[in-house]
């Protein structure tokens, strides 16, 4: 089956006895064993039929053999670094999501060694890949939008004996395939694109070594990171439209990249669907679209921007059908320390929108009015 078509059938099939063609909800937290033949579930943190239906769907999106999901996208970053023990490198992108850094704050103190460095600038990362054990990779990253070449990346940690962990939570598996250029791990918080309601949190990791798979499966049990029933089946509902949804907002951010390249309040307007982005030419090697999430510099005070649009909902998060916009240094990226983030280029005045589904023009308007105070 091509993309599209497994998004709509795979997991999908109709039950048997009764011929349902949505998956049913299980929400038991335990099974009874002499009612299998022979015994699959057993109790409800280990196993679930909603669950492993949603898996199913994912893993075929990457054409991987092997979807873990968890309760959320953190919880799905901290499984994979389980891949690592005391003594190991990390070596990160310098601009991740605050929430990562966060987590990566709190490996140190069981003593894995952390190391960001921009992994968008070729030199410097095969400088830094360079006896790491393992390589975090994002790209698109956030907030800065970087493009990492990441073939070039992985090639280089597997010289090195390196497994390498793509969150590719900012392009979704609509737009950029990481297994297919040589990662290890796909990450993703399903939260984003692939839910795309903003009404669940869940998190994945595909992959296609099944000793990997154990281990991510072994350490949700364990942890008990485990999505519910009804939250894989929200999951696997929304994931039905990803390429519509994608399509949209896709073109939405375009209009409104160009948009803020015109206009005199906007700054340093970072998109990778535009020419003038540095890593322009490799995200349309690497993805098949640019993506929905833009970032730029405003010429006036954040926090009064973000209480202007009326359209654009000032909140975390992204890739959902509604608009949204953001202050990083305020809000995504407040956990990381300020000399840490300016280092990174994660200025105070650094605003980061997502495009959602709706009427370009009424975004347009809106985000006008906004930039140029008129409310």
């Amino acid at each position: 089956m091509r993309f599209d078509t497994k998004l709509v059938h795979s997991g999908q099939r109709p039950e048997p006895g009764t011929g349902d063609l949505v998956p049913p909800i299980h929400v038991a937290t335990t099974y009874d064993r002499f009612s299998q033949d022979p015994p699959r579930w057993f109790y409800g943190r280990g196993e679930n039929p909603t669950r492993e239906a949603l898996e199913e769907c994912l893993a075929s999106l990457e054409d991987a053999p092997f979807c873990t999901v968890f309760s959320s996208g953190q919880a799905a970053a901290a499984a994979a670094l389980s891949l690592l023990s005391p003594g190991d490198r990390l070596v990160s992108s310098d601009d991740v999501y605050g929430g990562t850094y966060s987590l990566f704050a709190e490996t140190e103190r069981y003593g894995i060694r952390v190391e960001y460095a921009d992994l968008a600038d070729r030199a410097e990362a095969r400088r830094a890949v360079a006896g790491a054990d393992l390589v975090w990779v994002e790209s698109p990253s956030n907030p800065l939008l970087k493009i990492t070449d990441l073939a070039g990346v992985a090639a280089r940690a597997h010289d090195c004996g390196a497994k390498v962990v793509v969150d590719n939570t900012f392009a979704g598996p609509a737009l950029q395939q990481p297994l297919d250029l040589g990662a290890d791990v796909s990450l993703h918080s399903t939260t984003k694109f692939v839910a795309g309601h903003a009404d669940v949190l869940g998190g994945a990791l595909i992959c296609r070594e099944e000793e990997l798979h154990r281990r991510f499966a072994a350490h949700r049990t364990v942890t008990g990171a485990a999505p519910g029933g009804l939250d894989c089946y929200l999951v696997h509902r929304g994931v039905k439209t990803l390429s519509l949804r994608v399509a949209r907002q896709v073109g939405n951010a375009r209009a409104l990249a160009e948009a803020l390249v015109a206009s005199p309040m906007a700054a340093d307007v970072r998109y990778p669907g535009l020419e003038s982005h540095p890593g322009h030419a490799l995200a349309a090697a690497q993805m098949s679209g640019p993506g929905s999430v833009i970032s730029f510099r405003y010429r006036g005070d954040p926090e009064k921007l973000l209480a202007s649009t009326r359209l654009f909902a000032c909140a975390v998060s992204l890739g959902g059908v509604r608009s949204l916009i953001e202050c990083p240094a305020l809000m995504t990226h407040r956990p990381v320390p300020r000399p840490i983030r300016l280092a990174a280029g994660i200025t105070d005045d650094l605003i980061r929108l997502s495009a959602g589904i709706e009427d370009a023009a009424d975004l347009l308007e809106d985000l006008h009015h906004a930039l140029e105070g008129r409310r």
